[in-house]
């Protein structure tokens, strides 16, 4: 199982979009997320979504500002940030698995890519 690779972070002001790309070469996954992590805190659930029936999840902290979205023709597995703020200030990563269970929960995924960058400035 090749991990997935995450592209598109970046820096944006408050306010900003972004939106982040995560490719993934086994894409018969069950469940693909994206979660976050900032200095000196846990890494935590953002959005996730199953592969199969397109079902997705939020973390209350993102609803109505992020969207979780896939392109199974291309593997491709997409997290758009809108509204961005400064507390979403953190590092990003996709993550795979093939259980269905707690989708938003980080220890739940054995695939994980080495994160990609967001910092948004106020």
């Amino acid at each position: 199982q090749d991990p997935p690779v995450e592209s598109g972070g970046g820096s944006v002001q408050a306010g900003g979009s972004l939106t982040l790309t995560c490719s993934s070469k086994t894409y018969d996954n069950t469940c693909m997320g994206w979660f976050r992590q900032a200095p000196g805190k846990e890494r935590e659930g953002v959005a996730a979504i199953y592969t199969g029936g397109g079902k997705t999840y939020y973390a209350d902290s993102v609803k109505g500002r992020f969207t979780i979205s896939q392109d199974n023709a291309k593997n491709t597995l997409y997290l758009q940030m809108n509204s961005l703020k400064p507390e979403d200030t953190a590092m990003y990563f996709c993550a795979a698995k093939f259980s269905a269970y707690e989708p938003l929960r980080p220890d739940e995924y054995s695939f994980w890519g080495q994160g990609t960058q967001v910092t948004v400035s106020s």
